[in-house]
């Protein structure tokens, strides 16, 4: 009984671009009366997400109870920001009935389910469930899913030679640790395509998921993925990470440039130079608002490498008419000054 009475929390985890916001936006909206609370994570100091989520809040899901942390990991920070966030939504006066965590997309799941021991909340929270989110085109494309026989065979020929990407550990652990997956972004891929992604992942798993779903533009019904009941953080040997017995991981891997810019008159041509700088400088995520000349509403742009996604979303009202991405690479390959030539800043 001392369980039932926790407050469950859902981790919703998945590589950069898989359509985290996306779900979260849907279960805000489709939330089958529960009084729901979201506790967003991104990389980089410069928060897009947890703007998109506010916009869509509800009476079930108040802008107040969308917290946002920016410019650090929670995995990573738990003492400094993952605990106070909590505390923060479990002391509103009207407690949420589920609360919604939305990690970094180069987050590492596992790190965050051990704070769920910590003594302040271990009490009064549970994890009731990990959702792991991943991009059926990309993984169809073999981009996060190595060959483990080639990988084994090149590391016997070369004992010194390390075959493993960040992006590729950060995914393994992502799926490693879930209970349910989503593969997202399904109708881009077809029906052999599909089949080829869940091969993929099903190949990573340490163990059967409770279900592994193909979903379009995040539409799945709340009650398939909230209410498992999984008390994962009670589960950890389960769930195996590359960084298991570390003391701590670091995300020096990855870099993000923050850039501003005035208004825009032509949005192909920004759309076109986001894609080369996909292609020439490995820019692996872009996501922002654009103000468009002659138009109110302000723009919303997403891309995954070379796919770029783009939506006007609201009037800017008073807000400063400003443009300004956020571009995620891998450390080794952002090249700032690229960038901002890149797209004439």
């Amino acid at each position: 009984m001392k369980t039932l009475a926790k407050i469950p929390v859902t981790v919703v985890t998945g590589f950069l671009g898989s359509g985290k916001t996306t779900l979260i936006q849907h279960l805000i909206t489709n939330a089958n009366g529960r009084k729901l609370a979201v506790l967003v994570n991104e990389f980089g100091s410069e928060g897009v997400d947890g703007e998109i989520l506010k916009s869509c809040a509800d009476a079930n899901c108040p802008a107040e109870n969308i917290v946002e942390l920016a410019n650090g990991c929670i995995c990573c920070t738990v003492a400094d920001d993952f605990i106070p966030a909590i505390e923060q939504l479990l002391s509103r006066r009207v407690k949420p009935d589920h609360i919604l965590i939305e990690t970094s997309g180069l987050a590492l799941p596992k790190p965050l389910l051990k704070a769920f021991d910590w003594p302040e909340i271990r009490s009064r929270i549970t994890v009731d469930g990990v959702i792991a989110l991943a991009d059926a085109e990309a993984v169809a494309a073999g981009r996060f899913a190595p060959d483990p026989v080639a990988v084994e065979a090149q590391r016997a020929a070369d004992e010194n030679l390390d075959h493993e990407t960040p992006l590729s550990e950060v995914f393994e652990d992502q799926i490693a640790c879930a209970d349910i997956v989503l593969l997202t972004k399904a109708d881009l891929v077809g029906a052999e395509g599909l089949e080829a992604a869940k091969a993929a992942i099903a190949a990573e798993m340490p163990r059967r998921v409770l279900l592994m779903l193909p979903v379009v533009d995040g539409a799945v019904d709340a009650r398939v993925i909230l209410g498992l009941e999984a008390a994962a953080e009670d589960d950890l040997a389960a769930r195996p990470s590359h960084h298991d017995g570390e003391e701590e991981h670091e995300h020096n891997d990855f870099a993000s440039v923050v850039v501003e810019f005035p208004e825009v008159a032509n949005i192909d041509a920004l759309v076109a130079s986001i894609q080369r700088l996909a292609r020439e400088q490995n820019v692996l995520r872009a996501k922002g608002y654009i103000a468009v000349a002659g138009k109110p509403m302000r723009l919303l742009l997403q891309s995954v490498g070379e796919r770029v996604r783009h939506q006007f979303d609201m009037p800017w009202g008073t807000r400063p008419r400003r443009s300004k991405l956020v571009m995620i690479g891998e450390h080794d390959d952002i090249d700032e000054a690229a960038i901002r030539a890149g797209l004439g800043v």
